[in-house]
Formats: C-alpha cells, structure tokens, sequence
C-alpha cells in the first residue's frame, strides 16, 4: 500500500520534513517513489506541490495521520482533522490487547499440559 507520509531531513533540534510517497512497508529515509513538498514546523511553512499529491491521492495512496491534517490546513483536501493521538493510543491499546490474549493462551496451554496424567505402563 503507498502512503504519503513526513521523512525527516532536518538537522539537530532544527526539523525539516520532506513529505515522500512510498510503499508502507519500505523505510521512510530510504528511496521515495517521489517527493511531493516539504514541511517546516518552526515556521509552519509548507511548499507542497497539490497536483502531485492529487494525484497519488486518486491513485490509492493513503496519508499519515499527521501528513492528513496538514492536507487538511492547507486546503488541498477537504474532509475533518484527525486526532493523532487518540489513534496511536488505539494501536498501544490493541496490541496490548493481543499481547494479553497470548499470554493467557499460553498460559492456559501450559497447565493443559501439566494437568494431564502421564499413562502408567501395565
């Protein structure tokens, strides 16, 4: 799946975000399929080019939650901002969830197999 997401480029203490195009499963500082703006938060400057991001858009591209909201102030798409972190709270939560359900299978595996009588030989 593509996403448009933030690719740090920024120095120490000083970010700059490149906003990149590119397999979810690929690493963000790696190879981009393309660079389609870029995003300074200590000036709130953004050059974003909206034909490009339009485009991968109408192509099945998917932003970050953060890349949404900034699409969002800048007018490019219209649609409601998104709470950023209610939604990696939901992601903590959800594996927490799946990580407790594991363990209380492997739990209950473990005293399956203690409980069982070994068969005596006659």
């Amino acid at each position: 799946m593509l996403m448009i997401r933030f690719a740090r480029i920024g120095k120490k203490k000083q970010p700059h975000y490149r906003l990149v195009v590119s397999e979810k499963a690929r690493d963000m500082y790696g190879r981009a399929l393309e660079i389609v703006g870029h995003y300074n938060p200590r000036s709130k400057t953004a050059e974003l080019n909206a034909e490009r991001i339009t485009h991968w858009l109408g192509n099945g591209a998917q932003p970050s939650a953060s890349v949404h909201n900034l699409l969002v102030t800048q007018a490019i798409i219209s649609d409601k901002k998104v709470s950023v972190s209610t939604l990696n709270t939901a992601k903590r939560a959800k594996l927490a969830e799946t990580k407790r359900t594991a363990s209380v299978a492997k739990a209950q595996e473990a005293t399956a197999v203690t409980a069982t009588p070994a068969e005596k030989p006659a």
